[in-house]
């Protein structure tokens, strides 16, 4: 019975990982008035039919603070990327100059970075309900187990234990949150 407990706790700190992971993921997507190629992670660009990650069918430069460039293999490309740019929504409109896609970021705006601290806040709470909702999963696990005849003690540790890896998650989602933050709110 203890291996079963044991088991799902690993299992449930897999999750929270994944959880870190995720926010680190969206995280990196929020520009910060900065270019950085992570800014076109997960963008998807329709290739000879297909989805493809824009990774993979150019080279992704930032040639300065301001500037992404963006150099396909194949000069085919060129329309295609030019479209997932727009589709993406990300408000910067790309340039094309028949050999290269330029994103030229724009200064941001004091209301602009608040809705971006914003947004990286949202993700961080996305990544606690995901947190909570395994940690609630875990302990009616143990509960149950100690109700199938767990000694009582050992269960109250082991919830014990998972509580103070959940604080500890939630310590890192907002330490990631705060240095978010002071990254999209420096000029």
């Amino acid at each position: 019975m203890i291996d079963e407990i044991e088991l799902s706790i690993a299992t449930t700190i897999e999750h929270f990982d994944k959880a870190i992971d995720h926010l680190a993921f969206e995280l990196n997507k929020i520009r910060a008035g900065k270019a950085s190629p992570a800014m076109l992670d997960g963008l998807m660009v329709d290739y000879y039919g297909s989805p493809t990650p824009l990774n993979q069918v150019a080279n992704i430069t930032t040639p300065d603070a301001r500037t992404i460039s963006i150099q396909p293999w194949e000069k085919k490309s060129l329309g295609p990327i030019e479209r997932a740019i727009f589709e993406a929504n990300m408000g910067i409109t790309p340039m094309n100059d028949g050999e290269v896609v330029r994103l030229m970021i724009p200064p941001m705006s004091e209301e602009r970075r608040l809705n971006m601290v914003k947004q990286a806040k949202h993700a961080a709470e996305e990544s606690r309900i995901g947190i909570r909702a395994h940690r609630h999963k875990i302990m009616e696990f143990i509960k149950k187990k100690i109700k199938d005849g767990f000694p009582e003690d050992l269960g109250k540790r082991k919830e014990d234990e998972i509580q103070k890896t959940i604080e500890s998650y939630m310590a890192k989602i907002e330490k990631m949150i705060e240095v978010k933050e002071k990254d999209i709110m420096t000029v």
